[in-house]
């Protein structure tokens, strides 16, 4: 094949959104908080608990237990976690064809927060698919920052034009692209399965 080396995000294209507005609406919802409250609260600090540089805990204590609530902390986080489920069809075809190309290398590019992280990678065992994972809490940068990528390239040791990239979101897929990265912007998974078996 062409490429050496395939980037891929998580969210969106393996897996649902982490901590999305879908996820922080159930949340007010069901723990019974002001949904606007917590959502001006998470953009004020999400993108620090992103980078590694706060944890869950402090980042709960600035959007949720900046007063006394009637559930625990454990409760709550049990719930983040839960929102994290597999989208259909896409990990499962996605481990099964990379087998037909016993010298691609797989990297995530994904902006998450190291908890969450850890947990979905875990949980839904994607070391079955990855060999590495290029996650912004780990080094403390953030898509669309162009030095993720230089990162990614560094670790992956291959040229831009032996690279894929894929996403769900075009903003970055054209981050990628602006970095000499061949980039494919992820719509669904009949789209993306034509489009990997078009590869030569």
């Amino acid at each position: 094949m062409k490429y050496k080396i395939l980037f891929c995000d998580i969210g969106g294209v393996l897996l649902s959104n982490g901590w999305g507005h879908e996820s922080r609406q159930a949340a007010a919802q069901k723990f019974g908080l002001d949904y606007e409250e917590i959502n001006i609260l998470h953009n004020f600090i999400f993108n620090v608990y992103e980078i590694g540089k706060i944890s869950l805990d402090e980042y709960l204590d600035i959007v949720i237990f900046h007063r006394p609530q009637k559930f625990s902390r454990k409760v709550f986080k049990n719930f983040m976690f839960s929102q994290t489920t597999q989208l259909p069809d896409m990990l499962p075809w996605m481990i099964n064809w990379r087998k037909k190309y016993p010298d691609l290398k797989v990297i995530s590019i994904n902006n998450e927060a190291r908890e969450l992280n850890e947990y979905r990678i875990n949980q839904f065992g994607l070391h079955r698919f990855f060999d590495a994972f290029v996650s912004s809490c780990e080094v403390g940068m953030r898509k669309p920052d162009p030095g993720i990528f230089q990162l990614a390239l560094g670790i992956a040791q291959a040229p831009a034009a032996e690279c894929l990239y894929f996403d769900d979101r075009e903003m970055l897929v054209e981050a990628a692209k602006k970095q000499g990265i061949d980039a494919y912007h992820h719509i669904d998974f009949s789209n993306t399965k034509k489009f990997l078996l078009s590869l030569k």
